[in-house]
């Protein structure tokens, strides 16, 4: 009982700072993404909008770890900001006040569907520490929660100084929202580009 608590922490914790580590800025940059219409009084449609990308990249993160299903790591790496420039993009054209019902549909199945790319970048991750371990359900268990728990924070932080901007400084929410959205797309891009080079340099 010890070791799997033990167990369950160490990879709760891997799994936490392998979403805040900034070194996998582009995760971090299709949280921002996904979440740049939002104020933190929407948090409840963030949440759930976290938790669909959890349960995207927790499929192929399982299938991927247990080696259910191969895939070629470099074209994984060239979708991801595939991803984030697709809802960065969707972001501009965001003009309501209030939410429509097909922006919420759309953001809730980008995060589900590319939460499922995201999966398949995280596994390469975790194969490479679950080597010695007898069994994967539990570690696969733990790091997906602390991916969770690293999401939200990062989620609630962004949502935190957006709201205090258009509290206190009277900035208006779409110029955030494009501003979030600009940065993503143009650092996603750039990605795009120098991830296409290396596929086609082999």
């Amino acid at each position: 009982m010890q070791k799997n608590r033990t167990m369950f922490k160490m990879y709760l914790e891997l799994g936490f700072d392998h979403i805040a580590d900034f070194s996998g800025y582009d995760h971090i940059l299709f949280i921002v993404a996904l979440s740049a219409i939002f104020l933190l009084k929407d948090w409840k449609k963030v949440l759930i909008l976290v938790t669909a990308f959890t349960l995207g990249h927790s499929i192929t993160l399982a299938l991927a770890t247990l080696r259910i299903i191969s895939y070629s790591s470099d074209w994984i790496e060239f979708l991801i900001p595939v991803t984030i420039f697709i809802t960065a993009f969707a972001d501009f054209f965001y003009k309501d006040k209030e939410f429509s019902q097909r922006m919420l549909r759309f953001k809730y199945f980008s995060a589900l569907f590319f939460g499922l790319i995201h999966g398949l970048g995280f596994s390469n991750f975790l194969r490479a520490l679950l080597g010695g371990e007898e069994s994967i359900v539990l570690p696969l268990l733990a790091f997906n929660v602390g991916l969770e728990i690293g999401q939200i924070f990062i989620v609630g932080g962004f949502l935190l100084f957006a709201s205090l901007l258009v509290a206190f400084l009277k900035v208006v929410r779409r110029d955030i929202t494009l501003i979030a959205a600009g940065a993503a797309a143009g650092i996603s891009l750039i990605l795009m580009i120098e991830r296409f080079a290396v596929l086609f340099a082999k």
